[in-house]
């Protein structure tokens, strides 16, 4: 039997048995499937909530803000275009910031895992590698990290797609934001 993702069972909550903040959590990712197997075809995320629900709403009150405006012009009218583009921008901030932090983490992780997995001198240059590689990289699996990583430091794996079509036995990254 298939539990409800609203559904929580946690101690301590006073209503479903969980957290707090549990109450409040809606685990989208049960209603997908972001947990099959990833490999280099299919592992960009398309986030419900951002991507179906508050992008359009967004645009839609955006639009009906520009129609007011033209339609019935006036102080209330323009008011609500600016609401409109202080959504959109607030909008794409919030999922622009959640993204840089997970960069962040990713280059932590990498770096660790660099120390971690690569001989001393390789993972001593390998703190040059930029952002946007570390990201790539951190889909190989630890055996191919080596030889991936001496590819970018040699400039032969020139972008980040290139490095990702390199590797041959992906390793799914299901934490995204």
């Amino acid at each position: 039997m298939m539990e409800s993702p609203l559904a929580c069972s946690g101690p301590g909550c006073s209503y479903f048995g969980c957290s707090y903040f549990d109450c409040f959590y809606f685990d989208w990712e049960d209603l997908s499937m972001a947990h099959k197997e990833q490999n280099f075809a299919n592992h960009t995320r398309f986030h419900t909530p951002f991507h179906k629900v508050g992008l359009p709403l967004v645009a839609i009150y955006l639009l009906w803000s520009f129609w007011l405006l033209f339609s019935q012009p006036g102080l209330a009218s323009g008011m609500n275009l600016v609401l409109g583009f202080a959504l959109v921008v607030t909008f794409f901030l919030t999922r622009i910031y959640a993204l840089k932090v997970q960069d962040r983490l990713i280059r932590l992780e990498e770096q660790l895992r660099f120390q971690r997995v690569l001989p001393a001198e390789l993972a001593a240059r390998a703190v040059t590698i930029r952002v946007p590689f570390l990201v790539a990289l951190r889909f190989a699996p630890d055996d191919e990290l080596p030889e991936l990583v001496s590819q970018v430091l040699e400039g032969r794996l020139a972008q980040p797609v290139d490095v990702k079509r390199a590797i041959r036995n992906w390793r799914g990254d299901y934490w995204r934001a």
